[in-house]
């Protein structure tokens, strides 16, 4: 029996990686794998470096797995990350599977999907920045102020204090 580890993420403190993990324990049982390990990351951007996906990395160089299984491609920073995370499991014997893209990486198809997908998820992403500024500076033209707002504070007050 094969040994296989999971990784699942969540933006969002509020989501729950427990979902994720049900799919995925349910995807290795059905491949006929053993699940040794289960690596989550909570409230982490992908933008932001994932602990736990770097802990993942650790063991998979250490060879305590064969088969790694993610909840979806969009786990990695930026498609260079996630094509390097995938290049280095396979450099490694390590096939990768995504349970949401349904992609498989022990075949030259599946790479190649993986590849083409990558490079998908990021320009998506990148169209998402663009759209947020773009929505920033309209809201700016407009005269709205963005970031948080000041605290109302009375410095006359503070003035009076003796902080010492």
């Amino acid at each position: 029996m094969k040994k296989c580890a999971l990784y699942a993420r969540a933006v969002t403190v509020e989501q729950h990686v427990e979902t994720q993990l049900y799919d995925l324990r349910q995807l290795a049982a059905q491949r006929g794998l053993q699940v040794v390990a289960e690596y989550t990351d909570h409230g982490i951007s992908g933008a932001k470096a994932q602990r736990r996906l770097n802990a993942l990395m650790a063991d998979a160089r250490r060879h305590k797995f064969s088969v790694v299984i993610v909840a979806a491609f969009d786990f990695a920073m930026s498609t260079k990350h996630f094509l390097s995370v995938v290049n280095e499991l396979d450099n490694l014997g390590i096939e990768f599977v995504s349970c949401r893209e349904d992609v498989d990486s022990s075949g030259p198809m599946g790479r190649r999907f993986i590849a083409l997908i990558g490079a998908l998820a990021e320009a998506e992403k990148s169209n998402l920045v663009e759209r947020i500024k773009s929505g920033m500076r309209r809201a700016k033209l407009d005269g709205q102020r963005l970031g948080c707002h000041p605290l109302a504070v009375d410095a006359q007050a503070l003035l009076r204090c003796d902080w010492a």
